[in-house]
């Protein structure tokens, strides 16, 4: 692990200070619990201002919902322990639920709304009178933290998001360079690409987050359009590059060599990939590359009659596929260079009649059995509290319920409720040396915050680290909670010791139910979105169902794959899962395309595309009904190869007198019907043509 850098140490030394601002600020008015301040300080502070303000917006939102909720509870219920816990339980996840239908910064408000009322209503069921004081002080509080966490964040070096969104994305852009070269090769199974692929699903799939902080960062419009702008265009070119591989395969294993100009066509374009990006407009402004390559490509377009042959065909579709590859690269870079200058000149290459669509896939079955978990374990944990007769088990359930909130979202969330557990046992621990040992040595305000800065500021140095974000998070937040400053030293070791082995009771209930309930993993999750994927196929070759928004139904579909894609492990399999799923993408596509361009079709043609999209539709309608990827029918392939002759024998005969629009229209579903072909039927090797000479062997 290295050293802290000056990034961390001044994040480190900013969120130290607010919190002992909030908690000096808190025991001069006299709050009850003035830790709450300080622990707010650590759980909402960020090392960028926007993400800062926006955690801090909706804590305080979520954190007043969560006890109005508590308050209204509370009186009407509290006389039923077994239907209180239901209704507490059932508030829960219903939020908790609500929350994973947003994906920005706006989740937190339903997420902390959902788990903050247990927090305020569980405490007061001895004493219900206390409910109404018990939620306006922890309001209090809590809004004390974070308007100091914000003030200091915003006022002392205050760090934007919008510069370093593309230091962010610095090492997507080294991976799509290296996924596209080796695409470019016709390589596309091994374990690297395999790596290479999930990663850059997973950092497409994380921008979401910092995208929706942007706001909040005094970033101007423009520039936020910009940013949301280049995500999707990221998005896009991952399933875009992938689509070249199969025609480039099958173009190199027929006569062991591509046709002539085109491997050194790909291997310019693979090099000017993996040119650093332009920094600059200018940069972008005098950059020739492109030009020059839609010109070759133009050049080395095959005839209309050379259409009717495979080689053809195949070279058309690998032609068409890379130009579009080379739009979406040139706006990528031409997008990363206006957010980093700031500059609002930018004019799209990439331009399709999908985009533009903002749906998203939601596994609302898998999202509701999540929450059913939260809401079993809610009440189960109710129940221990209320046979055993447990004075503190109140703890025990509200920490149950934030465990069982924080990771319901994940596939596999008992390995972080395990974490979640250590890291407040070592804040028992930590706290405990503090309360007995130290603090009875403290007499004045500077001095707690002397002895409190050594631990502190180291722990938060790890913070902004991601893989040390979440135990030293939990480990301030728990350590400032179970310490318990007041303004007045009280220390008993036994109320000490029951209060907080609660909460860690609490946890290990929590980690021991969600292992019991939810032991799938991301399997599961995979196999279901992969037949939801199965379902839109379904859907996009139903000429008789009409699709409202196309747009929307690309962008729900590509962030299904979005998502799928990090869910398989890494593999040396040219059948693996992550390229099958490319593959499902690009078939529903086709059978869109063919759906759009069977209307300007002749009759005899439209019946050909009509009987393809008909056994399309019963094919993947059996993979559904089996739960598994079935065979491909051989009448399948056999009636594209028909169509795709046909289609191709048309365009011969109305050439050269036809218009060139109903050209392009034949080309176009020549191009589905070639693209759906080898979806369904890749080619069986994986090579790749390397001057001519046998397939290279992936790096090592």
């Amino acid at each position: 692990m290295s050293f802290p850098s000056a990034r961390e140490w001044l994040f480190s030394a900013k969120t130290f200070a607010a919190a002992m601002i909030a908690l000096y600020i808190g025991l001069a008015l006299q709050l009850p619990r003035p830790y709450w301040a300080m622990a707010t300080v650590y759980i909402v502070s960020n090392p960028f201002v926007g993400a800062t303000r926006s955690k801090a917006l909706y804590r305080a939102l979520g954190t007043m919902i969560g006890a109005a909720g508590a308050v209204l509870i509370v009186p009407p219920f509290v006389e039923s322990p077994y239907l209180f816990s239901v209704v507490v339980a059932l508030w829960t996840g219903t939020l908790l639920y609500l929350s994973m239908f947003d994906r920005s910064a706006r989740s937190y408000v339903f997420l902390l709304a959902g788990y903050t009322l247990p927090l305020i209503a569980l405490p007061a069921v001895t004493d219900p009178t206390i409910v109404f004081d018990l939620a306006m002080t922890r309001t209090e509080e809590i809004l004390l933290g974070i308007v100091v966490a914000s003030v200091v964040g915003s006022a002392v070096f205050p760090s934007r998001l919008a510069p370093t969104l593309v230091e962010r994305t610095d090492a997507w852009f080294r991976d799509a360079a290296f996924y596209a070269s080796e695409t470019l090769s016709g390589h596309i199974a091994g374990a690297t690409l395999s790596a290479t692929r999930q990663r850059l699903a997973a950092t497409v799939n994380g921008l979401e987050l910092l995208l929706s902080q942007l706001t909040y960062d005094h970033a101007r419009p423009d520039i936020i359009r910009r940013a949301r702008a280049l995500q999707g265009r990221m998005q896009i070119f991952l399933p875009l590059i992938s689509s070249m591989a199969d025609p480039l395969i099958e173009l190199f294993d027929k006569h062991r060599q591509y046709p002539e100009g085109l491997e050194a066509l790909l291997k310019d374009v693979a090099d000017w990939v993996g040119t650093p990006a332009p920094r600059s407009a200018e940069e972008i402004e005098h950059e020739a590359a492109p030009d020059a390559f839609r010109a070759r490509i133009l050049a080395m377009r095959p005839s209309v009659e050379a259409l009717a042959t495979l080689d053809g065909a195949l070279l058309s579709n690998a032609l068409w596929r890379l130009g579009q590859v080379i739009d979406v690269w040139q706006d990528i870079r031409a997008l990363r260079a206006a957010i980093l200058n700031e500059t609002s000149e930018w004019r799209p290459h990439f331009r399709h009649w999908r985009l533009g669509g903002t749906a998203r896939f939601f596994d609302r079955g898998m999202m509701l059995f999540s929450t059913g978990v939260a809401v079993s374990a809610i009440i189960v944990a109710c129940s221990l509290w209320i046979e055993s007769g447990w004075n503190d088990g109140a703890g025990a359930v509200t920490l149950a319920a934030v465990a069982c909130c924080f990771f319901a979202a994940l596939d596999e969330p008992a390995p972080q409720v395990f974490t979640f557990f250590v890291a407040t046992c070592m804040s028992v621990v930590l706290a405990g040396l503090y309360v007995f040992a130290v603090l009875p040595h403290v007499h004045d305000f500077p001095m707690l915050v002397i002895i409190f800065a050594v631990p502190f500021l180291i722990i938060g140095t790890l913070i902004p680290r991601p893989r040390f974000n979440l135990v030293t998070m939990l480990v301030a937040v728990n350590t400032a909670t179970f310490i318990s400053i007041q303004s007045a030293y009280e220390a008993n070791f036994f109320v000490f010791i029951n209060s907080n082995l609660a909460g860690v009771a609490g946890l290990l209930f929590a980690f021991i139910w969600t292992r019991m309930t939810r032991p799938f993993g991301a399997e599961l999750a995979a196999a279901r979105l992969t037949r939801s994927a199965w379902a839109d196929i379904v859907v996009s070759a139903s000429s008789a169902e009409v699709i409202d928004d196309q747009r929307n139904l690309y962008a729900r579909m590509l962030d299904r794959l979005m998502q799928l894609l990090p869910r398989h492990a890494s593999s040396d399999s040219q059948r693996h899962p992550s390229i099958e799923s490319f593959r499902d993408f690009r078939v529903a596509l086709n059978a869109l395309d063919l759906r759009r361009s069977r209307r300007k079709l002749p009759a005899e043609l439209q019946y050909s595309v009509d009987a393809v999209l008909d056994a399309l539709r019963g094919y993947f309608q059996s993979c559904i009904a089996r739960r598994a990827r079935q065979p491909v029918p051989p009448e399948l392939i056999r009636g594209i190869d028909s169509a795709s002759a046909q289609v191709a024998a048309r365009a011969i005969a109305q050439s050269p007198a036809a218009d060139a629009v109903a050209e392009r229209w034949l080309r176009d579903t020549l191009h589905a019907l070639v693209g759906m072909r080898l979806s369904l039927h890749p080619p069986e090797t994986q090579t790749a043509a390397q001057n001519g000479a046998a397939p290279r062997e992936e790096p090592a």
